[in-house]
């Protein structure tokens, strides 16, 4: 079984009215299975998806997205894609039921709690007037971040450098990896 990586769930969560969702399409390389079985579960079980679970996304909506997403949808898309909110995409966690779903779903639940904390702590820097405090802070954000993105710490000596500039704040974060022996 393929283990699940941070990026691959943060690099297929978009924006869609305000919230962070993952389209169907994305959802089904996840989990591993095709598009129409996600959305099969989802027909057969629409008491599980009540309003803000799933955004049924307009052609609108679409056409921009489509533009951006880096990976062709096999064959074209016949009908809009669908997205799933955070509580959607646990939602379908109860009803796909394998090993792989498993660990994919843990995986969803980590990026997104790790996108929620850094969200929050970023905030809260904004607020904090210590300056001990606030550098504790921007280094849990940094922490988290570098959760996010690094995916094999067994790589050869390398550095990258993450800068997040917002209206109020710049976090520059360096990671440091050392080949392990």
């Amino acid at each position: 079984m393929d283990i699940i990586k941070y990026e691959q769930i943060t690099d297929r969560i978009i924006e869609v009215r305000h919230q962070k969702v993952i389209l169907d399409n994305d959802v089904a390389e996840l989990y591993g299975v095709e598009t129409k079985r996600i959305n099969e579960a989802v027909s057969r079980n629409p008491e599980k998806f009540p309003q803000g679970y799933l955004i049924e996304l307009t052609q609108n909506e679409w056409m921009p997205l489509k533009s951006q997403i880096a990976t062709s949808i096999k064959g074209g898309k016949v009908k809009l894609p669908t997205a799933f909110t955070e509580r959607g995409l646990y939602m379908l966690a109860t009803i796909l039921k394998s090993e792989r779903a498993t660990a994919t779903t843990l995986a969803i639940i980590e990026a997104f709690a790790k996108l929620r904390e850094i969200t929050h702590t970023i905030k809260q820097v904004q607020t904090i007037e210590d300056e001990n405090q606030k550098k504790k802070t921007l280094q849990r954000t940094g922490e988290l971040i570098t959760e996010l993105l690094d995916y094999d710490s067994a790589s050869d000596e390398s550095e990258t450098t993450i800068e997040l500039n917002f209206a109020v704040l710049k976090l520059k974060h360096t990671i440091k990896k050392n080949k392990k022996k």
